[in-house]
Parts: structure tokens; C-alpha cells; sequence
């Protein structure tokens, strides 16, 4: 027998991880490279008899690395299980229910679900004809959540005029180490009112992992912590932990990784314009694309059929494009002839 709320609850529906077959998989923003080396030496080298205990609850020596890395002290910092974790916790330390949540109507989707879940009131603010945000919808007091880079579209935008508002805002940046811009996590760390959110899935190559974390000033990290303890004081485990603190730690790795995924994301942006296929221009890790006849359901079903996973939403403003994700460059010859053919 169900609650009334887990029966009224529309969950998250991740991309397709299916089994049956090889295919090139450029549906769910995963990075095509793999981990740092130190990653993959931190978990050969870790102490076996340590997974007998607990893990560190305040991910004390992650914490101090990132710290280190964006720039702030560790008191600014909060680590989770992903950045979906990591936003589902600041949705609850942040919002409040009398008054409603902004974002975009085209963004991540799993903004309204943190909202149903805690019984939050939300209203979509329409991105701009070039989905670009329209800044005059966010000026009432309530919260906001902006993705920057936005997902799907990819689009990066100067968001800095949130930073000291009068309401609490969500930034959330899972791409944005793809944008070649700065990262709004320092300047959130000396702010009144706002959190960057960061995540090691997409350009750490530790999808499989799962952590993330946020940046805040110390009053907001310890609400995060808060709302955090209350579910799972030992939310990230001893393995993640070492593995995220082996990636932050290697920086050359990491700039060497991120350049190589735009490298390819800027001639497969090439190949499209040869093409004559429509795009937005993207500062992440995938592209959102155009499909000729407007049937982008139809074009995402071919694709599979040739061996090739992309993401087709089913929303009103995106029903002609399918969202690609950057892979190899072979991966992505082979979408353009899977596309093209």
C-alpha cells in the first residue's frame, strides 16, 4: 500500500542503458575517455580492511582537494553521490514551499521531480526563441535553478547577476569544465544566496562512481549537510571517495581529457555544418541537433536500428532534434554515417 505522495510522484527517467547489443552510445553525456591512471592506482592501492568500516561521513581529504582546486576553503564545500544527490539535498536546504521554484522550460528534467518530492511549488520560465534564458522571468522572489551549460541545448550563458540576489539560487554546472568559461563556484562560496553544483560523471570520467558536490558559503554547506544526515550520514562511500580525490588530484589528466572532447565536439559542429544539418552551437559535452524532417523520434529509432543510441525527447520544443553526446571520433564517424545513410 502506497503514500499518497509516492503515488502522485513522476520520477526521473534516465537515458537507456540497454544490454542486448554493441552499440556507439552518445545518449547519456558519458565521457568516452577513461579515468586518470591515479584513479585506477587509488583503487588497486586501496586498504582492503577499510571497507570493513564506515566511510569518512564529512569526506574530509575530498573535501580539502576540491577545495583546493576551485579555490575556496573546505568549509565551502559539500560532497554527495552525484550532483543528482548533491541537487536533490539543496532543493530541500534552500526552497521553501510558499514560495515557488524558476527554471527553464527547457532544462534538466529532473528539477520538477526535487520539487514534487518535497512538496515544493514550481513555475517554468520559457527560454527565448534561441533558448536563450529570459532573465526578466526570474526577477521574483521565490529560488531559482539554472543549468549552465544548459542541458539539452548545451548553451552557455553569463549567469553571474544571480550571485547576491535576494532569493537562493541553484547553479548548476555539470558541463561547464566543457564551456572553456569560469565557474561561478568561487564566486558562490563569497555570496549570500547561491550554490554551484559540480559533478565528476562527465568530465572525470567517474560516471560509474557517482559523486559530485557543491560549492556555498559555510551557512548553506551545513544546511546541505543537514538535510543530508538525515537520510545517510555515510551517503559516499570509501572506493568514491579515493577515486574522486585520485581525479581532482591529477589536473593535467583531466585538461588533456576535456580538450580532446572539444576538440571533437568542434569538428563534429564542422561536419554537421557540411552537412547542412541545423545545431545549437554547445559549450557542453553533446550537441542538439536539428533533424531535416522534424521527425526526431522517427530518426532516433533509425539510429538505434544502425547500432547507434542518441536522446530524443518527447517535449514541445524538441520534438525535431535528438541531443548527441561527444564521443571518440570514431564513435562519431559513426553517427555521421548512420545519420547521413
Amino acid at each position: 500500500m502506497l503514500s499518497k505522495l509516492c503515488r502522485k510522484l513522476v520520477p526521473y527517467r534516465a537515458g537507456e542503458q540497454p544490454r542486448d547489443r554493441r552499440y556507439v552510445k552518445l545518449n547519456t553525456n558519458e565521457n568516452p575517455y577513461a579515468p586518470s591512471p591515479a584513479v585506477v592506482r587509488a583503487l588497486r592501492d586501496s586498504d582492503s580492511f577499510a571497507f570493513a568500516r564506515y566511510p569518512d561521513p564529512d569526506c574530509v581529504r575530498l573535501r580539502e582537494a576540491i577545495a583546493e582546486h576551485e579555490g575556496v576553503k573546505p568549509e565551502n564545500v559539500f560532497v554527495g553521490n552525484g550532483s543528482d544527490e548533491v541537487l536533490a539535498f539543496a532543493f530541500a536546504a534552500l526552497f521553501d514551499e510558499d514560495k515557488p521554484v524558476k527554471f527553464a522550460d527547457v532544462t534538466y528534467s529532473f528539477y520538477p521531480v526535487y520539487c514534487d518530492l518535497w512538496g515544493l511549488a514550481y513555475r517554468t520560465v520559457a527560454l527565448r526563441s534561441d533558448f536563450t534564458l529570459d532573465r526578466q522571468g526570474y526577477r521574483e522572489l521565490g529560488g531559482a535553478v539554472i543549468a549552465n551549460p544548459n542541458a539539452p541545448t548545451g548553451i552557455y550563458e553569463d549567469v553571474s547577476e544571480f550571485i547576491g540576489k535576494d532569493f537562493p539560487v541553484i547553479i548548476d554546472e555539470a558541463y561547464i569544465d566543457f564551456s572553456g568559461a569560469e565557474s561561478m563556484a568561487k564566486r558562490a562560496a563569497l555570496s549570500k544566496n547561491a550554490v554551484a553544483v559540480k559533478t565528476f560523471s562527465k568530465s572525470y570520467s567517474l560516471a560509474g562512481l557517482r559523486c559530485g558536490y557543491a560549492v556555498a558559503n559555510p551557512e548553506i554547506t551545513e544546511g546541505i549537510v543537514r538535510v543530508k544526515n538525515s537520510f545517510n550520514s555515510y551517503s559516499v562511500n570509501a572506493l568514491t571517495q579515493a577515486a574522486a580525490l585520485a581525479a581532482v588530484c591529477d589536473e593535467e589528466y583531466h585538461r588533456e581529457t576535456v580538450e580532446k572532447v572539444i576538440a571533437t565536439r568542434e569538428e563534429f559542429c564542422r561536419e554537421l555544418t557540411r552537412k547542412g544539418y541545423e545545431f545549437i552551437k554547445s559549450a557542453a559535452n553533446f550537441v542538439l541537433v536539428t533533424v531535416p524532417d522534424g521527425n526526431g523520434e522517427a530518426a532516433y529509432l533509425r539510429l538505434k536500428e544502425r547500432g547507434v543510441l542518441v536522446r530524443y525527447f518527447n517535449a514541445p520544443r524538441l520534438k525535431d532534434k535528438l541531443r548527441i553526446s561527444i564521443g571518440t571520433p570514431q564513435d562519431m564517424t559513426e553517427l555521421m554515417k548512420a545519420l547521413t545513410s
